[in-house]
This record gives structure tokens, sequence and C-alpha cells, in this order.
């Protein structure tokens, strides 16, 4: 009885050093998240309830008044909110779906993985880049005397426009073309991934069947890659609904971004913060975008059956 009561104490602190050195080794990252993302939210919470101007030695707790202010009374809300709607919602479609089909051509249909490979690195240089980089590049390509693009148009017979920046519908679609071709070399690398780790039996199998490339992609490529469109579509457009860089970084400043109506949810809030210096009502805006982040994620969850994806299989190994 004593030897037996021995190796359960025994058991039950072996178990319990192996859960101490497992949250040790977590220490470091849970830090990091703790200091640099929970904290961070918990202050922005709290800001968006305050009145915060200049510096925060000014601080003041308002209630609903920031809020009471974006809906009723601040008149470029209903312009920033159309504008981060159609950006997130077109661009989404290159980084989620267009990025697939990039993807699947690279690392499945193209047999010579060389070419492949080649292919894939061509459309991840946008994202390697530094910011300021491309920018200077897509002002290049659009320069009214020399920009490429606007030559091309030139020997087209077509009328570039006078300033891509500022006219619009092309500041829209140089605004969804720049942010798009980034976010697709992303998602590219998640989809080739992916696509690489289907066993070469299922798609051998169909084809004996007589199932053509595109029904290969549809009935067997897509169903078992749920889990990656759902996590690339979920991030892209989370990251999406936060991303500014490239615009401010090819626009220059928020009144050029104005004039060609692509000032975006997060950039309206970095210009309230850093160049107003009203962190209260940044922070406010900032909140905005974290519940239709939730909601939106809600909802893919939803459509892409998040609990059937997370049960477990009931095919016995």
């Amino acid at each position: 009885m004593v030897k037996s009561v021995g190796l359960f104490n025994h058991s039950v602190e072996k178990r319990t050093w192996k859960h101490l050195l497992a949250y040790l080794f977590l220490l470091p990252f849970i830090i990091m998240v703790a200091l640099f993302w929970i904290k961070p939210l918990i202050d922005t919470v709290y800001l968006s309830f305050c009145e915060v101007k200049y510096t925060f030695s000014n601080l003041k707790f308002v209630g609903l008044r920031n809020y009471e202010w974006m809906f009723t009374r601040d008149i470029y809300v209903p312009d920033v909110f159309m504008v981060t709607a159609m950006y997130v919602s077109t661009v989404i479609i290159i980084n989620a779906f267009y990025s697939f089909i990039i993807a699947f051509v690279t690392t499945y249909y193209i047999r010579r993985e060389v070419i492949g490979m080649a292919l894939r690195m061509l459309w991840l240089i946008p994202r390697i880049l530094p910011t300021i980089v491309y920018a200077i590049l897509w002002l290049w390509l659009i320069d009214p005397k020399m920009g490429v693009i606007n030559m091309v148009m030139r020997a087209l017979g077509m009328e570039p426009p006078l300033s891509w920046l500022i006219q619009k519908p092309y500041s829209w679609i140089l605004m969804i073309v720049i942010n798009g071709l980034v976010g697709a070399s992303w998602g590219m690398i998640i989809y080739s991934a992916a696509i690489k780790s289907v066993t070469l039996d299922l798609i051998n199998a169909a084809k004996v069947d007589g199932a053509t490339e595109f029904q290969v992609m549809r009935y067997i490529f897509i169903p078992l890659l749920k889990w990656p469109i759902l996590f690339v579509t979920a991030w892209q457009t989370l990251s999406l609904l936060s991303s500014y860089g490239e615009i401010l970084a090819v626009w220059g400043d928020f009144g050029t971004a104005r004039a060609g109506n692509v000032v975006t949810w997060a950039l309206y809030s970095y210009y309230k913060a850093f160049s107003i210096n009203d962190y209260g009502y940044a922070s406010a805006l900032a909140m905005i975008l974290v519940v239709i982040g939730i909601v939106l994620t809600a909802i893919y969850f939803k459509v892409f059956g998040f609990k059937r994806l997370v049960q477990p299989s009931r095919v016995e190994v």
C-alpha cells in the first residue's frame, strides 16, 4: 500500500514538473502576447471612452461621446466606411481566391517544379520588397510622362488619367491592385504548401474515373483545403481591415488620399491619432474595426462549417 502511494506521488510530481516545464518554455511567448497584444487592446478599449488630445496627461473619461460623435456628427465616416467596404470586399477576392488559382496552376497544373517555383518567386516580389520601395515603383509606373502604364494605355489608343492618385475610379483601381498583389503572394504560399500535402492516390483515382483538371480542383482540392481557405480568408480580411501602409506610402498624406477618396477606416484612425493627436477618438474608430473583424470571422466560421472541421475523424487508423 505504501509502495503504491509512493508510486502515485512520484507520478503526480513527474506530471507537475512536465507541466511547469511546458509553461516555462511558453513564458516568453505569454509575456510578449500580454505586453504587445492584450495590454494595448485593454488600453484601446479604455481610451475609446476618454477624451485624450496631444498628451495622455489630459485624459478625461467621457463615456460614449466619441461613439456618438462618430455615428452622428463626423461627416467623413460614411465615405470612409463605403471606401473600406469596397476595398476589403474587392481585395479579398484577389488575396483569398485569386491566390488559390495562382497556387493551383504553379503547384499542380505546371508539372515542372522549377518553372512553378520561378513563377511563385516572381509573385513574392511585392511581398518581400520594403513598402517604401514598392510605393516608389508604383509611383514610377503611373507617372504622367514616364509611367509605363500610361505609355501602354496611349499605345492602345486609350486616354490615361491626369492623375492616378486623385482621379476616380482610377484611384480605386490603383488602391485595389497595389494591395491585392501583396496579399495574393501570401495566400499563394499557404495554398501551395496545402496543395502539395494532398496525396496523389486521390488525384490518380479521380483521373482514372475520367475527371478533368477542373473537376479535380472542384471536388478534391477545394473540399480538402477548407482549413487553409478559411484561414487565409479570415486572416486576410482582418489584415485588410487594419491595413493602410501601402496607401499612405503611395498617396503620401491624408489630403491626397482624401482627394482620391481612398481613405480607409484604418487610415482615418491613424490620421486622427498621429496627425490630429485625438487619441481617444482614434481608439473609438479602432474599436469599430475590432467589432467588425469579430463579426466577419464568426460569419466565416459559419459559412465554412467550423464545427464540422474541428470534429475528430470517424475513420479509425
